[in-house]
């Protein structure tokens, strides 16, 4: 009886490692766009080219990630930005952007 449940636990547990494997090398991949973006202007490009081969959906498949045309414009988004991915997320970043959308909404109500 114990078997088949901790066997259960053990591919959720592996299935999730695999994930997170896989949502790093997302991760990498924007690193890499956005220094080719500051080196050669082509940064969004090269993200959308990747995320539409076959190779970047099954990344992004892998990753949890729905490699929709949607997913893809998010990625440029992000990459066009310009902010690297261990910069957008720390703490000091989001604290920063949430004191941004604080100040953007007074200045409108006001």
């Amino acid at each position: 009886m114990f078997d088949s449940t901790d066997g259960t636990a053990f591919n959720h547990e592996q299935g999730a490692r695999s994930r997170k494997l896989f949502a790093a090398v997302v991760l990498a991949a924007l690193d890499d766009a956005i220094a080719d973006d500051k080196k050669f202007g082509n940064g969004p490009d090269q993200i959308a080219r990747w995320a539409r081969s076959r190779d970047g959906r099954e990344v992004l498949s892998c990753a949890g990630i729905d490699p929709n045309e949607r997913v893809v414009k998010g990625l440029m988004e992000f990459v066009a930005r310009g902010v690297r991915t261990s910069v957008a997320l720390s703490r000091e970043e989001s604290e920063r952007r949430n004191q941004a959308a604080l100040l953007e909404a007074a200045d409108q109500a006001a």
